[in-house]
């Protein structure tokens, strides 16, 4: 006996969750792909066949390839942003010192780099101008959405905004540069970044040195302070 046909209603929903699930797979395979050939060595086709679709339908839901790699670029900017407002959550509910939280922000960020390879990629051949030019619009919202965490994050009011986003960089490039040079520099100066050792050591290093940082930074506010207080003369 045949079984009977879904309701008409039900028809919709299923359609959308397909639809949903292949638009996923299209922007992995195309984030894949954009990392690891470039802009210019991909097609359309080329996504289509790596997401195990038809070659025509990247088009179908993304247009042309340049609105399929700006689609791409605000998937990763969205996860990104994802895991900014997750740190910052867990880092405020667990109500611990700045020095702990900051020690929490290191690792995250090592272990964001570390589970995303195309993304690393991906945003050197940005950087290098691999594909189409990227607009502040794209790309000023995470950054805000950075620092406004990280300020948040160790009580920086907004008058130390400035000092908050060049701590923020620094940050950034300690953990960022060796994981985009580990077969260059880092080997060259005798390390393994396939180790498990080196990346225990790095993040500790990058965490000391932020700290420093932190505590020179607060150090030397002090001593200015106090450099401008007027010289009091004994009675």
């Amino acid at each position: 006996m045949p079984m009977p046909a879904p309701p008409s209603s039900t028809l919709p929903i299923e359609r959308e969750r397909d639809a949903a699930r292949s638009r996923e797979t299209i922007l992995e395979a195309a984030e894949q792909l954009f990392a690891e050939r470039g802009y210019d060595a991909t097609s359309l086709s080329d996504v289509g066949q790596a997401a195990g679709v038809s070659r025509g339908t990247p088009g179908y839901f993304f247009g042309s390839k340049a609105d399929l790699y700006r689609a791409v670029l605000e998937h990763c900017f969205a996860e990104a942003t994802a895991a900014i407002r997750l740190g910052r959550d867990r880092a405020l509910a667990s109500r611990e010192t700045p020095e702990v939280i900051l020690a929490g922000i290191v690792r995250d960020y090592f272990d964001f780099l570390a589970e995303r390879p195309s993304y690393v990629r991906l945003m050197e051949r940005n950087a290098l101008g691999d594909g189409p030019a990227t607009d502040d619009e794209l790309v000023r919202p995470i950054g805000q959405e950075a620092l406004a965490a990280f300020m948040t994050e160790l009580g920086f009011d907004r008058t130390r905004a400035r000092e908050a986003a060049h701590l923020l960089l620094s940050l950034l490039s300690l953990c960022w540069f060796p994981v985009v040079h580990a077969r260059t520099y880092v080997t060259a100066v005798g390390l393994d970044p396939a180790s498990r050792r080196f990346a225990e050591e790095r993040r500790q290093h990058v965490i000391d040195l932020i700290l420093h940082g932190v505590s020179g930074a607060l150090g030397s506010r002090t001593r200015g302070r106090r450099a401008r207080e007027p010289v009091r003369s004994e009675k």
